[in-house]
């Protein structure tokens, strides 16, 4: 996974999906109409301060910053900003808008973890129960203390039990090659294979640390996957669908997506050396293996918005309960003590840069989304919770002010210095609005 071409084979499977596709879209926030209640909703943004944030968008295009940009923002109260610019396919001039299909990658595992916390609800798991009861491969398993001279894998057995809750904090001892240079090492003198082929020997990985013991970013949630479907005896494909998208009227979402959807996915970029946008063809498994609960699902900004306004709303969103509303308080709160959320440095520069989202500050975890203890720099209060995608998709709740937003590209390498600073100017201009109303 450490160079280009590995990742293109990677990313293809047997009925892949070519992000090269064609999408019927819009440019513009003004070009399709929404509806009737979202413009209502949208008025109570200044005028101005919609112009203005359309401006860094369509800004944001004409820099080389983005190919394509969709945000979209909202209250308790209902959708109050939604904006695109640029194009989802630029040789084919396709527009970019908010029904065109992303790859949502780890924005997914706020998903999964709103499934697990149904069952924890129906109490069917507990977050202190031992996962290994659920699926005893996770008993029992190894530690990579290193490597020998001669290079080989130094393992020894956990002494710790991984319960739910570790899989749901990131704090189970498994981690991503992408920020761990011991795994992707391992990675390669094994041949095991990366998380993302969507290949069930992917579970072998060893820990690299003692469950409980601190907090690192890795396959956890694709864990989570594995323990839904144990206990439902269902698919995450069904699951979801009936449990989460179609109250949500999520029609658009979804592990496997149809022709029709194919059409309308936006093509994935790479930022060059030169600071060049450079389209990168790609295809997502279709076939998978397994449903990864850690990064699997494809969705609509649109869509996504309506799972952000569930969690904003107590779990609840168009007169439809998804969770309730302890439960979102719940998922909100600290779960790891005393341990904090740590810079992830990247072992694959191609893939990723390092990334923080709060450099200098402690920040906590909640089940299963990164906690900020400090006001944000650009709005959002203390206590909101936040996560993001691989390809540049970013997200916030903010429950005290009671704002949502997220911001949607299909580019590499991850947390792009210039992509977090359209983020920023986006969540300052959204806040400015709405303390005009």
């Amino acid at each position: 996974m450490a160079d280009q071409l590995k990742r293109r084979h990677l990313l293809k499977g047997a009925s892949g999906l070519l992000a090269a596709a064609t999408l019927g879209g819009l440019t513009s926030r003004n070009a399709q109409a929404a509806p009737r209640r979202a413009q209502e909703n949208m008025a109570r943004i200044h005028r101005p301060v919609r112009a203005s944030i359309d401006q860094y968008l369509q800004r944001a295009v004409a820099d080389g910053t983005v190919a394509g940009v969709v945000a979209m923002g909202a209250t308790d109260r209902g959708l109050v900003y939604e904006g695109a610019s640029g194009r989802a396919n630029p040789t084919l001039g396709t527009a970019i808008g908010p029904d065109t299909i992303f790859w949502l990658l780890s924005m997914t595992k706020a998903i999964t973890a709103t499934a697990c916390m149904q069952l924890i609800e129906q109490g069917k798991l507990h977050l202190d129960q031992p996962a290994g009861d659920i699926l005893p491969e996770l008993k029992s398993r190894q530690i990579l203390d290193g490597f020998d001279r001669a290079g080989h894998p130094k393992l020894r057995p956990a002494r710790n039990v991984i319960k739910v809750r570790h899989l749901l904090t990131h704090t189970s001892g498994f981690t991503y090659s992408i920020w761990s240079d011991r795994l992707s090492r391992y990675e390669k003198i094994t041949g095991l294979p990366d998380i993302g082929y969507s290949m069930n020997g992917a579970f072998a990985a060893p820990l690299e640390f003692e469950p409980g013991e601190r907090w690192e970013y890795g396959i956890s949630m694709d864990w989570v996957g594995k323990l839904v479907e144990a206990v439902t005896d269902q698919s995450l494909e069904i699951y979801f669908r009936e449990h989460i998208f179609e109250p949500l009227r999520m029609l658009n979402t979804g592990f496997l997506i149809g022709s029709a959807q194919k059409r309308r996915v936006a093509a994935m970029h790479r930022r060059g050396t030169d600071g060049s946008l450079v389209p990168e063809p790609f295809e997502i498994n279709q076939r998978p293996e397994f449903f990864m609960g850690g990064g699997g699902l494809f969705s609509t900004p649109r869509d996504y918005m309506a799972f952000l306004q569930m969690l904003l709303n107590g779990g609840m969103y168009r007169g439809e309960r998804v969770l309730r509303g302890d439960t979102v308080a719940t998922m909100f709160r600290n779960h790891i003590g005393d341990l904090q959320v740590t810079e992830m440095k990247t072992a694959q520069p191609s893939w990723s840069n390092s990334f923080d989202q709060f450099p200098g500050e402690m920040h906590k975890w909640g089940l299963s989304f990164d906690i900020n203890t400090q006001p944000g720099p650009h709005g959002r209060s203390a206590g909101s919770v936040s996560w993001a995608g691989l390809l540049n998709t970013y997200f916030w709740v903010d429950p005290v002010k009671r704002v949502a937003g997220s911001i949607f590209t299909q580019t590499l390498p991850f947390y792009d210095a210039r992509i977090v600073s359209l983020y920023g100017q986006f969540e300052q201009a959204l806040y400015a609005g709405l303390r005009q109303t």
